[in-house]
């Protein structure tokens, strides 16, 4: 896997780009099939943020080969809190994506809901590892156990592949 730093990262038409100041601004890309993740160069000077960025990013590489019984054990944790009324998220990736769901992407499982059981999974394995404070930890403490569990879990079964 490598790593690269460019500066003024933002995606537009589904493209990174930088410096052009286009398109939404990001913190961060990562390209599963090159093993490549490319951090925006403002990260250097912000070394908290650089280390929970990079978690993310690397767990992206985890989720591809996760598996689906543990991606089913994931949903299952993500359709309880649901079902229990959670607000919040571990992170803003996962948090934007959860806002935007409808009832009907959770029932049948759309690209939508994809997406975001992905950006909550690198969200709260950048939360497990990395600790601390941050304004984007507004889960509730009671579900951010569960999620605890279940990376503590992950971890007692090995290595995880990358």
């Amino acid at each position: 896997m490598s790593f690269e730093f460019r500066p003024g990262l933002t995606i537009a038409n589904g493209q990174l780009l930088s410096g052009t100041g286009r398109g939404t601004e990001v913190h961060a890309a990562c390209f599963l099939p090159q093993r490549k993740v490319t951090l925006d160069t403002d990260l250097i000077e912000r070394p908290r943020e650089l280390r929970r960025i990079v978690a993310h990013e690397v767990f992206h590489f985890v989720w591809w080969r996760l598996g689906n019984p543990r991606r089913e054990e994931w949903d299952s944790i993500l359709t309880r809190e649901r079902r229990e009324g959670a607000r919040g998220e571990l992170g803003y990736s996962a948090d934007v994506l959860k806002e935007g769901l409808k009832p009907a992407d959770w029932k049948r499982l759309s690209l939508r809901w994809r997406h975001y059981r992905c950006e909550s999974f690198c969200d709260s394995a950048a939360w497990f590892f990395c600790r601390g404070l941050h304004s984007e930890y507004t889960l509730a403490p009671r579900f951010r156990r569960r999620r605890q569990a279940f990376f503590e879990s992950l971890l007692d079964g090995g290595p995880l592949s990358i």
